[in-house]
């Protein structure tokens, strides 16, 4: 774009932040004020909150908010998922209706897409929207909800004809959360922290405008959405300013709710980070079959990390998700398992143990049964095969018996 460069943005949002940032504002208030003035994702269409900025641009913006001790955008689905979801293939009414509060953080989403009897085949969801007057009733359950407890309104794919192909016949809606009609249920997880939810949805009501898209078009849809959640899973708490500021306070509260159920991440991916202590603290450092696996996964979360950057890189040149993305899941996954095997190596049977008095406070029992999530979550390895088998090798499709009959007709359990 002539006459946008790095250099201009900066100085632009310096002079801007110079005459405009007050550290006694409400968090409300600046992040209202971003808006308005259009720095908030700067990268958006000027009709819509932004500048029509490249997106690389965001990022530039993104940190010298912050280096001048205000805030950003919030954390989370809302403007990680459903706001740049509902950018690209939301209507006029409901881009009015739902970017502003996803922009401010006036309202939180979540997202409700898998099921137990349809996860890594999502298109085989049997959650149920019928139309009835102005008003879409939605029946069904949903799994591994992150968030929902706390959220305003929900990401739902539901089906919608159940004469159409499984994957025609789904449509994509914004589900209001606070109703009669949904219960929300933790679940426990087998290292006992309980970061999801179960959804179960009894004629729940849903407003006619809020469905994204147009009905049956809900699978091209959700496909945007996973491609944003893919980066959304590597996301890390902003660091703010230590100064006496009403909107800073009120945002590290609000990462520190949003990061709670995120605590146990770190373990999930395995911990490179404490390989090298671990086996010190084991008197395991010199012992060479442990050497050559702590070297193997040092040398596959490089590769992992080189990974990442180039997708990172790619956003910010404006391209949209690609490859990348299910290249570096699926790294990511082998490294937790190479990670997993390492620490066992170094711990034998006491990296069974628990608890203050186990290795590394019991982060490696933590990490021992919480890696296995790390190749099921946003996506299972084998999904992330077929992604780069047929998009990036040019391999024929996996062979599908009911791709084309009405779903109606398709065997489930």
């Amino acid at each position: 774009m002539e006459g946008i460069n790095e250099k201009n943005i900066r100085d632009h949002v310096r002079q801007w932040m110079k005459k405009t940032w007050d550290p006694n504002m409400s968090l409300l208030e600046w992040r209202t004020l971003l808006v308005e003035e259009k720095w908030a994702v700067p990268s958006w269409p000027s009709n819509w909150f932004g500048r029509d900025y490249p997106v690389w641009a965001d990022e530039i913006v993104r940190s010298e908010i912050l280096t001048a001790g205000a805030v950003a955008t919030p954390i989370g689905a809302s403007m990680n998922l459903a706001a740049p979801t509902i950018l690209k293939h939301g209507g006029e009414e409901q881009k009015k209706r739902f970017l502003r509060p996803a922009l401010t953080g006036e309202e939180t989403w979540c997202q409700l897409f898998s099921e137990p009897g349809a996860g890594s085949d999502l298109a085989g969801l049997t959650t149920h929207a019928e139309l009835d007057g102005d008003e879409w009733v939605v029946s069904g359950q949903k799994v591994w909800n992150t968030s929902a407890h706390h959220a305003d309104l929900g990401l739902l794919v539901a089906r919608t004809d159940w004469d159409a192909p499984k994957h025609r016949g789904l449509s994509y809606f914004a589900l209001p959360m606070n109703q009669k009609g949904v219960e929300i249920r933790p679940l426990m997880q087998m290292n006992r922290h309980s970061s999801f939810n179960e959804v179960f949805m009894t004629e729940a009501r849903i407003p006619k405008n809020h469905i994204i898209g147009s009905a049956g078009d809900g699978w091209a849809v959700a496909l945007t959405t996973l491609a944003f959640e893919r980066g959304f899973a590597s996301l890390k708490k902003p660091k703010y300013a230590n100064q006496k500021s009403k909107a800073v306070e009120e945002a590290k509260i609000e990462a520190e709710e949003h990061f709670k159920v995120y605590s146990w991440y770190p373990q999930r991916a395995g911990r490179v980070d404490l390989i090298e202590s671990h086996a010190k603290q084991q008197n395991q450092n010199n012992e060479p079959n442990v050497r050559q696996e702590i070297t193997k996964l040092i040398t596959m979360h490089r590769i992992g990390e080189w990974t990442a950057a180039r997708a990172k890189t790619a956003r910010k040149l404006g391209r949209s998700p690609g490859a990348e993305g299910s290249i570096g899941k699926l790294m990511s996954s082998n490294v937790a398992r190479q990670a997993n095997k390492t620490h066992t190596l170094i711990a034998g049977a006491k990296g069974m143990l628990a608890g203050p008095e186990s290795g590394h406070d019991g982060a490696i029992a933590e990490i021992l049964i919480s890696t296995p999530a790390k190749s099921i979550a946003g996506g299972t390895d084998e999904i992330q095969r077929n992604i780069i088998g047929e998009r990036v090798l040019g391999l024929p499709r996996e062979p599908s018996v009911d791709k084309d009959l009405p779903f109606r007709e398709v065997p489930r359990n």
